[in-house]
């Protein structure tokens, strides 16, 4: 799996990017044929916006929250496609 971190109007320290392995690690352990995720971090004023787009095989998943923490944002967006990706892979396990 690939990732991509960036940033928007932030710099993307290494424990930024420590954080958001640790948590999109998780996902991949549910579903191993991700391919790449890509996260972009934004702040603007007060709102910590996170964003990521996941690209599975045959599916792309993408999510966004905001919030006034970055870590927070980080976190839900990744509880967000883990479980959107438990989803698809259920999906596809009933489909055959």
């Amino acid at each position: 799996m690939q990732l991509d971190i960036s940033g928007h109007h932030i710099e993307v320290t290494d424990a930024l990017k420590a954080h958001v392995r640790e948590r999109f690690e998780r996902i991949e352990n549910h579903f191993d044929i991700i391919t790449d995720i890509h996260c972009i971090l934004t702040v603007e004023g007060d709102r910590h916006i996170a964003e990521a787009v996941v690209n599975a095989k045959g599916k792309r998943l993408f999510a966004v929250e905001e919030t006034e923490d970055m870590y927070s944002s980080i976190n839900k967006i990744a509880h967000k496609l883990n479980r959107r990706v438990r989803q698809h892979k259920e999906k596809i396990k009933h489909h055959h």
